[in-house]
């Protein structure tokens, strides 16, 4: 038996499980109580060999009858599921309670289950509890994760999230794949806040449940809005700090599992290299690929790239054409990106009328870059009157919303008394907002106001 558990769990040699059941089975031939225990669990879950249920059931109901507590919670389990038998719940929740009586904590688990669910049994929460309660004392990992279920939801106790998490923790620690699905669960969403928020953690957690064959793990982690999310909190630094590389690798991890708004954000990236190197070239590629699948973001972005040359030769007139069609589309970018051709004649004639017009709609949208342009057009009289008043509300609202380019418009505004008194503090507040951005004409504004 030993040398069968030897092989089974790697120690001092490779694991080995077709092996190990080999020598289990010997050692269950020459009578070896333990081997016919994990000779049968092994029939069950198929570990190093295909399912057997008939021979499971025949083993554990041949120890069950040696009056081996064990084998009678196993007995139980084969009638629960209907591992080799018909199911018949009312045959197992006797054994279980049987197994139980006799001190097996993962019994007084399962007969937990069944009150809890009212399996059998009228439901009885506080009977529940207090076996889970056993189980968990005796440090079954299983037992802890149930007892921290049964605190997180008050089954039969006050709700206690953070004995829940404690619980959840000391389990997933035993190797609890369970209880690691529980605790990550925790992390990413912060549990009625009593809980503090940790992507990176909750992604550990899912990896470890992952990593032992839970299917909820599993399915969150190749689940690519999950990964594209768990990236976006790296990204904005939402329960986590900021943190560019790992955002980056969880883009490119949703990216490839085809979700089009981590393809977005990694070409982004490749063209701002945050977190990484610039690569304009996978920025062209991806954003080729997103607009011949008709995508406005990813039209915009290739137009983007064909005005500015990010992994190809520049090309205006394309440019223009990209912007027109994701404008068409709706996309506020592209009615943004379009209205600065109008303005500036790039790839098309001058036209400021068309700037103001197509402003309008991004700013009714309160699309930020929108509002500051259309505040811009108010300001210098571009396709309007000038109206400097109406000009200070829209780099007000667009500053208000981060946009640095407004807060460098606004702090313009009051070092100079356009619209408003001049107002120094002010001024320095805003060019201060902007600068932090990278703004340089900013930062320039701010040295001189200053020193």
């Amino acid at each position: 038996f030993l040398l069968g558990y030897i092989n089974y769990n790697g120690i001092e040699t490779n694991v080995n499980k077709q092996k190990a059941f080999e020598l289990y089975q010997k050692a269950a031939e020459l009578g070896n109580i333990i081997a016919q225990l994990e000779l049968a669990d092994i029939y069950i879950h198929g570990k190093g060999i295909g399912k057997n249920y008939i021979k499971a059931f025949e083993l554990s109901e041949k120890l069950a009858k040696e009056g081996i507590p064990n084998a009678i919670n196993r007995f139980g389990y084969c009638y629960e599921l209907g591992i080799g038998t018909d199911i018949n719940m009312q045959k197992a929740f006797e054994l279980y309670q049987k197994a139980a009586d006799l001190g097996n904590i993962r019994a007084q688990c399962n007969l937990a289950l069944m009150y809890k669910n009212g399996t059998c049994t009228e439901t009885d929460y506080y009977k529940a509890f207090e076996l889970i309660n056993k189980s968990a004392a005796e440090g079954l990992s299983a037992g802890i994760n149930l007892l921290g279920y049964f605190y997180n939801n008050g089954f039969g106790t006050e709700i206690n999230i953070k004995k829940a998490f404690e619980l959840y923790q000391k389990a997933a620690n035993l190797g609890n794949s369970i209880a690691q699905f529980n605790l990550a669960s925790m992390y990413e969403y912060g549990e009625n806040n009593e809980i503090e928020k940790n992507i990176n953690k909750a992604i550990y957690w899912y990896n470890k449940s992952a990593e032992q064959g839970d299917m909820d793990a599993q399915n969150k982690l190749e689940n690519s809005n999950s990964v594209y999310l768990f990236g976006y909190f790296n990204c904005k630094g939402i329960g986590i700090d900021i943190d560019n590389q790992k955002t980056f690798g969880l883009y490119k991890k949703a990216a490839e599992l085809e979700n089009i708004a981590a393809q977005l954000e990694l070409a982004d990236i490749y063209i701002h290299g945050k977190g990484i190197g610039k690569n304009y070239i996978k920025a062209f590629e991806l954003s080729e690929k997103l607009t011949k699948e008709g995508n406005p973001n990813a039209i915009n972005r290739l137009g983007y790239c064909y005005k500015h040359g990010v992994g190809t030769d520049i090309n205006t007139e394309k440019a223009f054409e990209l912007y027109q069609k994701a404008a068409n589309l709706g996309n506020m970018r592209a009615q943004c990106n379009l209205a600065l051709m109008y303005k500036d004649g790039s790839g098309i004639n001058v036209d400021y009328k068309k700037t103001f017009g197509l402003l309008k709609k991004p700013a009714e949208e309160e699309h930020s870059v929108g509002m500051n342009l259309l505040g811009y057009c108010y300001h210098f009289g571009i396709g309007t009157s000038i109206n400097l008043q109406k000009a200070l509300e829209l780099y007000q609202k667009s500053a208000k919303l981060g946009n640095c380019y407004a807060q460098y418009n606004l702090g313009a505004m009051y070092e100079n008394g356009e619209g408003v008194e001049i107002d120094i503090d002010q001024a320095i507040f805003w060019y201060k907002k902007s600068a932090e951005k990278g703004n340089e004409g900013a930062q320039i504004r701010l040295y001189y106001l200053l020193i």
